[in-house]
């Protein structure tokens, strides 16, 4: 799954990356936590704009979201079969601007060590994701949002066995973003693993377990002795 990521695009660098024609006010952030409202990018009325949503989805006809399980992930080889995805699947489709993303590896010892994730040549991540808009009995509207996961590619699979679902290109993103003319069935064989090389990992402190702790050292590397999870090589490049 993915269940923490960092985003530290500044607004401008946004807004021109995903053509946004709304500005939005953020600040970097580097332990992006389920339940902590995320800025995700999508089309409404022939507008590409991004908003803040809850990392959660909460599908419209939910009575009381108090009661709903959290769905942080949707994933992508059943989402289409999903009550709770299948109409966002078709209506809300979204992107999350990442600078990356954070996963945890088991190792022989039982212990869990958390490895970030980027792309290889520097660039953000777009991951792709379902929003949902959820009306209360009072008036109040709450977005949000869940990522999607694919099985890891082969490099990725020795730290964990699933990956976000990541949208490369300007093409992708276009169309996936395009509910209006690319079908449910037509997005849902966009979401796919990368391909290997596309993405390297590095270990980090385990300080990012603790969604608290919010700054630039999360993402820094641990140093060179660290143990690299089996099958690497000891090669520190994988997403």
């Amino acid at each position: 799954m993915c269940g923490r990521y960092a985003s530290t695009l500044p607004p401008e660098t946004m807004r021109e990356l995903y053509k946004l024609l709304n500005n939005v006010e953020i600040v970097p952030r580097y332990n992006i936590a389920p339940t902590q409202p995320i800025v995700a990018i999508w089309e409404a009325a022939g507008r590409r704009e991004a908003h803040f949503a809850r990392w959660g989805l909460v599908p419209g006809w939910v009575k009381d979201p108090r009661d709903f399980p959290l769905l942080v992930n949707a994933r992508a080889e059943s989402m289409a079969d999903k009550p709770a995805f299948r109409d966002p699947l078709k209506h809300g489709r979204c992107l999350v601007p990442a600078s990356g993303y954070y996963e945890w590896h088991t190792g022989p010892d039982k212990q869990k060590r958390p490895y970030y994730i980027t792309r290889q040549d520097g660039a953000p991540l777009a991951l792709a994701g379902l929003y949902a808009t959820w009306s209360g009995p009072n008036g109040e509207e709450v977005d949000s949002v869940a990522t999607i996961t694919v099985a890891a590619n082969a490099q990725l699979a020795a730290i964990h066995h699933r990956m976000p679902a990541i949208l490369l290109s300007e093409a992708e993103q276009d169309a996936w973003l395009n509910v209006r003319d690319v079908r449910a069935r037509e997005a849902v064989q966009m979401a796919l693993p990368l391909a290997d090389g596309v993405l390297k990992f590095h270990p980090v402190s385990t300080r990012v377990n603790a969604a608290r702790d919010d700054d630039p050292g999360l993402i820094a590397a641990l140093a060179a002795a660290e143990k690299t999870p089996a099958g690497t090589g000891g090669q520190m490049s994988l997403f």
